[in-house]
């Protein structure tokens, strides 16, 4: 039995299914770990979501920003964006049954036997393991919640509050999690945000780090594996700090990590989110090897 964590998929079924191939992936046995971002911007969305409901029993997820986003254009179509691939979800007949599976996900899973949390987006510096997954656990009883979803769903959006303060109540407390879930890259150690700054390490705004960057982080020595930042290219040295989020949808890589080993594999995509193809050895006729000999 293995267990993989996988990058934000983004609707790139092709690239998924090329890791489980190479990985060998026993959904009777193995267990698949998702960053989120399990939708929009690739080209299918809709048969990734078919894809992993199948497999469900199989996995372990955790929500990202534009998962909470197919789940408000769910109820409210006039939430779609220009560039999103989220209507033929909508659309399908077994929407109501993908919607509902995805909305009792989890915001943060933590593995208690590997001391290791998956997230999405990331944990604040000033949050202790214990008061993250109090927080998520907020989120995710809003989620699950008939009466609560509708009005949450819809306050979501924003960028304010800025930072965590217990005395938040309602949406804006919900809010507030909500965006240290699933859209921090930067913030200062107090754990006041920045949502604007999208590319790499070196990009931060005065006074700002990445979440993982400060040395005072309450949850230093805990494995985190997480996805969202792109611009970092799974490039991160903090020890036990695992970035998988390398650009699928983007034409970059989807990767997949053994997260009790380390090993990392990549499927290479192209601009459009599929897999790129391997190029092809060039065949020797008698007349070009014999000029390799010479």
């Amino acid at each position: 039995m293995a267990t993989y964590a996988v990058g934000d998929l983004q609707g790139c079924l092709d690239a998924l299914q090329c890791l489980l191939k190479k990985v060998v992936f026993d959904p009777t046995h193995d267990r698949l770990w998702l960053v989120g971002d399990l939708v929009n911007r690739g080209p299918q969305s809709l048969e990734t979501l078919r894809f992993l409901y199948g497999m469900r029993e199989s996995l372990v997820c955790v929500l990202g920003n534009h998962d909470l986003h197919l789940l408000a254009a769910g109820r409210n179509i006039e939430r779609l964006k220009k560039g999103d691939t989220l209507r033929e979800i909508i659309d399908a007949p077994d929407c109501a049954d993908l919607l509902d599976w995805l909305r009792q996900q989890k915001l943060m899973h933590y593995d208690e036997q590997r001391n290791m949390a998956l997230v999405h987006a990331g944990i604040p510096p000033q949050w202790s393991l214990r008061k993250a997954l109090k927080c998520a656990a907020e989120v995710e009883t809003a989620l699950r919640d008939d009466n609560l979803l509708p009005p949450f769903l819809d306050g979501m959006y924003g960028n304010e509050p800025a930072k965590w303060d217990s005395e938040l109540k309602g949406i804006t407390r919900l809010r507030v999690i909500t965006n240290y879930f699933t859209r921090m890259r930067f913030c200062t150690a107090e754990g006041k945000l920045d949502l604007k700054s999208k590319e790499g390490l070196d990009s931060a705004p005065p006074g700002y780090k990445p979440w993982f960057q400060h040395k005072e982080r309450k949850t230093k020595g805990l494995k985190i594996i997480f996805g969202h930042w792109a611009a970092l290219e799974g490039n991160v040295v903090e020890p036990g700090i695992s970035a998988l989020d390398t650009g699928c949808v983007w034409g970059g890589a989807l990767t997949l990590m053994n997260v009790d080993t380390g090993e990392r594999l990549s499927c290479k995509c192209d601009a459009h989110g599929h897999v790129a193809a391997e190029p092809i050895a060039p065949t020797l006729t008698a007349s070009s090897s014999a000029s390799i000999q010479r």
